[in-house]
């Protein structure tokens, strides 16, 4: 049977490893090969969406206000993800985002694995 839970983690894992592939190519100077893995990265952030909101609503009956911020924190990683490499794209400044980035995806990944349906290791 197909498991959700593994198919988030497995889409975010690989949206993460594309996200900074992204910004290697960036840097490297291969603004074509940044733009191909760009919109692959895209395409996990609908899949991220889609795997989460199929979680949220299979177990909406386990503290769903936490998993609704869980699932805007998530939203709001991809939103950094995607200033990051339009603005890097761009030439501008992507320093305010990069921060925004780490907190925001360092709260994602404590309700993830806080709350119940995570490893609850850090409870």
């Amino acid at each position: 049977m197909f498991d959700n839970t593994h198919a988030h983690i497995t889409t975010w894992v690989i949206a993460i490893i594309l996200f900074f592939v992204a910004v290697g190519l960036h840097n490297a100077g291969k603004k074509k090969g940044m733009k191909v893995v760009h919109m692959i990265l895209r395409l996990f952030y609908l899949l991220i969406i889609l795997t989460g909101a199929l979680l949220f609503w299979k177990h909406q009956g386990i503290n769903p206000a936490l998993y609704g911020i869980k699932g805007l924190v998530g939203i709001w990683v991809i939103g950094m993800f995607e200033m990051v490499l339009v603005r890097m794209n761009k030439g501008k400044s992507t320093k305010v985002f990069w921060i925004q980035l780490l907190i925001a995806l360092i709260i994602v990944l404590y309700l993830g694995l806080r709350l119940p349906l995570g490893l609850n290791f850090l409870g």
